[in-house]
């Protein structure tokens, strides 16, 4: 790999979703070579590209997430930054917990249940915003579906640090700092309610997430430390309600291309599906994700160094119109009766989430997100006027306003 003199953390900043894509696109190459916070980077996209980095044998992920990220979205020790063995029996924790069909169910119908419940106060309200309300709803749901115990009058507070962990990952300032500390206050509760679950103190459902959690062993035989159970027990309730950006953008999309509300209310399975798959796809999420070569090795043509970082352009693949024709328009439509490949459609990674990195919690996001936008397609709602624009520069993206919406009732 040819080394960049020039850093690009200026043009990331400047770009955000856009930077990978449009060195790919002005050099007319699908491989790009660039330097961030001082490191060779090797931008690839593709599904070839995808197998690639998903190959423990290419890239590891040990020593490769940012302190920042680790600090803010993961957690320190997590199940991300693990690699080999340590990896493979960690992971399987997560795969039994949310790849399981009966527990999918299980937080599907939680999820509904609690948006059914939220509506009448919005009616009474009459105007919301979208993004809020979601992630309230999340909470509530993936927290009785966990085992967490979760007062009413927790449920804004717990559901403000929890987006606030996702919302300031990938950036300096003031979002930044709140998920810091958003981290540190949940972290240190729910290693409190680890630790009492362990002494008899408290109970929680046999089988439950925080039960599972704090009975796991890792491949040295050893049980997690509180803080890094919590760690656990957040990587799977944060992304959970991470969701809320998709029922957000699932909000906009329904505001600009009104003629799908009536399908997607009906209900049909298959099209909410695609639905699902359609805004995770056409909506920015995640730009990139990544990790270090162990060693000296190549792809399409170029060296990558040892130690080097490799950079998967998720937001750059998911819109290759090599891949899915048309990609800047929004058609869930193309998702119905296709076929998704293991290493095409890339939002939440690549490959088998039984034995690589890409998220467990796949299947749930597209569950949840498939049950939820037909209610909200359901609803009887007005969108006032409001700044539905959606900046490629702030990772990670969102609607302006957070979708407002004046509610009067549901079909």
């Amino acid at each position: 790999m040819r080394r960049p003199r020039l850093e690009s953390s200026p043009l990331l900043i400047a770009k955000g979703y856009g930077w990978l894509p449009d060195a790919r696109r002005a050099r007319g190459i699908r491989t790009v070579a660039a330097r961030l916070g001082g490191l060779p980077v090797l931008g690839i996209a593709g599904p070839d590209a995808a197998r690639f980095l998903y190959d423990e044998d290419h890239v590891r992920r040990s020593h490769a997430i940012p302190e920042p990220v680790q600090g803010t979205l993961f957690g320190k020790g997590a199940v991300h930054t693990l690699d080999g063995e340590a990896h493979r029996t960690r992971k399987a924790m997560f795969v039994g917990l949310l790849m399981d069909d009966h527990r999918i169910t299980a937080l599907v119908d939680t999820a509904t249940a609690a948006w059914d419940a939220a509506v009448p106060d919005w009616v009474r309200r009459g105007e919301v915003v979208l993004f809020d309300e979601a992630a309230e709803v999340l909470t509530r749901a993936v927290c009785g579906w966990a085992g967490v115990p979760l007062s009413d009058d927790e449920v804004p507070s717990v559901a403000r640090d929890l987006t606030a962990m996702v919302d300031g990952f990938a950036t300096a300032g003031p979002r930044h700092w709140r998920a810091r500390r958003a981290r540190g206050r949940r972290e240190a509760w729910l290693a409190r309610l680890v630790e009492e679950v362990r002494s008899g103190t408290a109970t929680v459902p046999t089988g439950s997430v925080v039960d599972a959690v704090a009975r796991h062993r890792d491949a040295d035989g050893e049980r997690l430390d509180p803080r890094t159970a919590a760690v656990e027990v957040l990587n799977v309730i944060r992304p959970t309600v991470a969701i809320g950006w998709f029922v957000a953008f699932s909000g906009h999309a329904l505001a600009r291309w009104p003629q799908y509300r009536a399908r997607l209310a009906s209900g049909e399975p298959a099209f909410a599906e695609a639905w699902a798959h359609e805004v995770r796809r056409f909506y920015p999420f995640a730009p990139f994700i990544g990790g270090r070569a162990p060693r000296e090795v190549e792809w399409d043509g170029q060296r990558v160094p040892e130690h080097s970082m490799v950079l998967l352009d998720l937001y750059g693949q998911d819109h290759d119109p090599e891949l899915w024709g048309d990609p800047y328009a929004f058609r869930p439509e193309r998702f119905l009766g296709r076929e998704i490949g293991a290493f095409e459609l890339v939002p939440q990674g690549g490959g088998d989430p039984r034995t690589n990195h890409r998220c467990p919690g796949e299947q749930v996001t597209v569950a949840v997100l498939s049950a939820l936008a037909v209610r909200l397609a359901r609803l009887q709602a007005d969108v006032p006027e409001q700044d539905l624009s959606i900046s490629l520069r702030r990772i990670p993206a969102k609607p302006t306003s957070g979708v407002v919406l004046r509610v009067r009732g549901t079909d």
